[in-house]
């Protein structure tokens, strides 16, 4: 896996960003989806990064340990699972983009830190293939 670079936001200078990688297994209910039409497992990598224009009380984006147990109670429901049977999925097809926009959704969920304003989610399904979720946070 490589890092990618991403340019800062000037108005949102500060980012944080934690990993979490886990195994859990799906298939592709696309027409005609070849081999990922059956079930397999990938090895996901998520990199989340928050990002902020200033930092909040203690000097930090977020705290990291809060990130830490949220990403503990996400890795606990993805692991080892099938995600075309978790309720969020429905019935759509469980692509890589879309399970970066649910895991961000439960991630930003878990969290009510007031000083990160942008959550990016970036899901790696192996080695060579990521798709990603940005998304504002909002405080209301």
């Amino acid at each position: 896996m490589t890092d990618t670079y991403r340019a800062r936001q000037p108005d949102e200078p500060y980012r944080l960003m934690v990993r979490r990688t886990f195994i859990a297994q799906h298939f592709l209910t696309v027409p005609d989806p070849g081999p990922e039409g059956e079930v397999h497992s990938h090895e996901f990598t998520a990199e989340v990064e928050f990002a902020a224009p200033e930092l909040g009380e203690y000097g930090y984006v977020v705290d990291i340990d809060a990130v830490e147990a949220a990403l503990d109670e996400l890795e606990g429901r993805y692991r080892d699972s099938l995600l075309n049977d978790l309720p969020e999925f429905g019935d759509e097809n469980p692509s890589v983009e879309r399970f970066a926009r649910l895991f961000g959704d439960r991630l930003a969920a878990a969290l009510d830190d007031p000083t990160p304003t942008r959550l990016l989610v970036r899901m790696w399904e192996d080695d060579l293939a990521w798709a990603s979720h940005e998304r504002v946070l909002t405080t209301e």
